[in-house]
């Protein structure tokens, strides 16, 4: 994979809201391409039983977008573009995080029992991976033609 590192800002990354279809005997929510989330759903897995005090992510994906909910109880996601830094707390099951390329992402804070749900849109390729924040710091300083920021 070459350093051709996406530019993109804490603002791209979204909340989105899933519909909730209630019924009597429990509630649905739906995941599905190009619906609720705006790629190809490639891969799907899940954290659960995270120790307290434990942090998962710490990394950032050259072209990879995710779609993470709480399933289950809490957890905070730290999102980093290289110059701003924004927090989003998930804890709702119907709720979930739409996390773009580029963007350097920190989970913590898990609540005991919680459920963390990730929907990607490309099957794990190491290479997609940076998981040096010093050098995605580097990759955000330079604009797709070079420039310094």
């Amino acid at each position: 994979m070459s350093d051709t590192h996406k530019t993109s800002t804490v603002g791209n990354c979204r909340v989105i809201t899933l519909n909730k279809h209630q019924h009597e005997n429990g509630n649905l929510s739906v995941v599905e391409s190009y619906a609720e989330v705006p790629f190809e759903l490639q891969r799907i897995y899940y954290l659960y039983d995270i120790p307290g005090g434990a942090e998962r992510g710490g990394h950032s994906h050259y072209k990879c977008e995710e779609f993470i909910v709480a399933v289950s109880g809490s957890f905070d996601i730290i999102l980093n573009d290289g110059a701003n830094q924004r927090i989003v707390t998930l804890n709702r099951s119907n709720v979930g995080l739409l996390v773009v390329p580029g963007i350097w992402r920190v989970l913590n804070n898990f609540s005991s029992g919680a459920v963390c749900l990730v929907i990607a849109s490309e099957k794990y390729d190491e290479n997609d991976y940076v998981r040096s924040f010093e050098h995605f710091l580097e990759l955000t300083s330079v604009k797709d033609h070079g420039e310094e920021i």
